[in-house]
């Protein structure tokens, strides 16, 4: 073992980490938000939320990096890092922010709820670290509820694909949406353009995990399988290395990596 935190009076809940600055970022039971240098015994700074907290992001952008935190009540929190201070607070949905995810080039800034009346929100990353009083922050919300997971493509960084379930069945698909911004009328508007969609076979079992790759393919897992896809649904290829379900699926650059035995490269 390299370092251990001392023992917390909250479980916690949620991690994340900057591994550039080496550094921990955790969330507790109680929302109270830490982080962490791996070396000492007490944390740098804290941050108390004090609702439940469901997401963290870090961004590491060109102005430094931030922390992200979205909890119980639809908040989004911006801070700064390490001293954890607050930057912004967006109330963002009625529900639960339970996906945060910036875009690799930092631009946008992804953030849903699993809530199947909740249309997901992409905002310019710039509003969030940078807030103008009295104005909200430049935002869209793509018209496509029930997203249970997304992923940006690492190399087209203004394409992100969101994972879906609906309907009664609880039936699974996939779309996929490219972001602009645009001038109209004197102001900046962001634009959102489906570019492909799909639907997965009744007699699948619904994955739970995803990944993204050059932003025409995608991987998820299916039970003990993990399958390869093209964003509009053409498969390209199915893995039958696990004996078992998979638990999880790292998308890492151009290497998907599910625990504990496969390894493909995109």
């Amino acid at each position: 073992m390299i370092w251990s935190s001392p023992v917390q009076q909250s479980s916690i809940t949620h991690l994340a980490t900057l591994p550039q600055m080496h550094l921990a970022f955790t969330v507790d039971l109680e929302g109270t938000v830490k982080v962490w240098n791996c070396q000492d015994q007490d944390a740098l700074a804290t941050f108390p939320v004090s609702q439940a907290c469901f997401s963290l992001e870090v961004c590491l952008t060109k102005d430094g990096p931030f922390l992200m935190v979205g909890n119980s009540e639809g908040d989004i929190y911006t801070l700064t890092v390490p001293e954890l201070r607050g930057v912004s607070k967006v109330h963002a949905f009625k529900y639960t922010v339970d996906l945060l995810h910036c875009s690799p080039d930092k631009k946008w800034v992804f953030a849903s709820g699993t809530h199947q009346n909740i249309l997901p929100r992409v905002f310019f990353t710039e509003c969030l670290l940078k807030p103008s009083e009295g104005k909200s922050p430049l935002s869209l919300s793509i018209p496509f509820s029930s997203c249970c997971r997304a992923c940006w493509a690492p190399r087209r960084t203004s394409r992100i694909t969101l994972m879906y379930r609906r309907g009664s069945s609880k039936k699974t698909g996939f779309t996929t949406f490219d972001l602009m911004t645009e001038r109209t009328g004197g102001r900046t508007v962001i634009q959102a353009h489906q570019v492909a969609t799909f639907l997965l076979p009744v007699h699948m079992e619904s994955p739970i995990w995803m990944g993204a790759s050059d932003g025409n393919m995608i991987v998820f897992e299916s039970g003990p399988y993990l399958f390869l896809f093209t964003i509009s649904g053409h498969q390209l290829q199915r893995f039958e290395d696990h004996q078992r379900t998979i638990g999880n699926l790292w998308a890492v650059r151009m290497r998907l990596l599910p625990p504990p035995r496969s390894l493909l490269c995109l």
